[in-house]
């Protein structure tokens, strides 16, 4: 018993006297989206953005990513806002140089560029496109898919077949900096995301070397429940709370 003993005391004592590990950051929250996007931007840069149409989109993040100056940017979203609200701003500045999207049509500056070729544009249907950017933050280099086969989206890729069935092969999309919109965070970064707002989010989230997290409240730790988070603050590296617009991409209302 007494030889028990002194060994579990030596054991704490080794553990105390040993090299002491850093901290996890646990306080990510910066004051402003400029700041959260501080000496992150520059020329050339992939950047992907969550976002469905106008739902879910980080728009004071984009503007923020506007105002930075950086040019030459491949942006890599579902689509590319309006003319005069989301990534439709920085098609605005020309300070996008290729899109990697799976729906343009809301877009007529998109549509001009793209057609006098001013833009490049890499279509990518819109299940693989969620796949590519789940599989980059999973580490997954590559994946195949049927999805495209036989049409110019397969055109340049590897194709295999697998059990007679021929499929292509897809690249998983690892971003130089993710921009992302939720409803709520922790200061640990862990996101949940409202409804159909959560849409393509997550998983441009855990796409990015480096995330930033737009969002309406920021709760104490232990405010999210653990089963309600969408996104865990180990992908998530910078946090802004934001008011929002919420703008209306397409409104239907009946005559009076």
């Amino acid at each position: 018993m007494s030889r028990s003993t002194n060994g579990t005391r030596q054991q704490a004592s080794d553990r105390a006297s040993g090299p002491t590990l850093p901290r996890m950051a646990t306080d990510k929250v910066f004051p402003s989206a400029a700041k959260a996007l501080e000496g992150l931007t520059r020329d050339g840069i992939m950047v992907a953005v969550g976002g469905f149409g106008l739902c879910g989109i980080p728009e004071q993040l984009i503007l923020a990513l506007r105002d930075s100056g950086a040019r030459n940017l491949t942006c890599v979203s579902n689509n590319a806002g309006v003319d005069d609200w989301g990534l439709g701003l920085l098609l605005k500045t020309r300070q996008i140089r290729k899109m990697v999207s799976s729906y343009v049509g809301e877009n007529a500056e998109f549509e001009r560029q793209f057609m006098s070729g001013e833009l490049e544009l890499e279509f990518c249907p819109q299940g693989t496109l969620a796949e590519r950017l789940r599989a980059g933050g999973a580490g997954i280099p590559a994946f195949y898919t049927r999805t495209g086969v036989g049409t110019v989206v397969a055109e340049g890729k590897p194709s295999e077949v697998f059990d007679g069935e021929t499929f292509v092969m897809e690249r998983g999309i690892r971003a130089d900096l993710a921009l992302v919109k939720a409803w709520k965070a922790d200061p640990f970064g862990n996101l949940l995301f409202r409804k159909t707002a959560r849409n393509f989010n997550p998983m441009v989230a855990a796409s990015g070397k480096v995330t930033v997290a737009e969002v309406e409240e920021i709760v104490p730790l232990g405010g999210i429940d653990p089963d309600a988070v969408h996104t865990p603050g180990i992908f998530v590296d910078r946090i802004v709370v934001t008011r929002s617009e919420k703008r209306i991409e397409q409104r239907t209302v009946r005559p009076a």
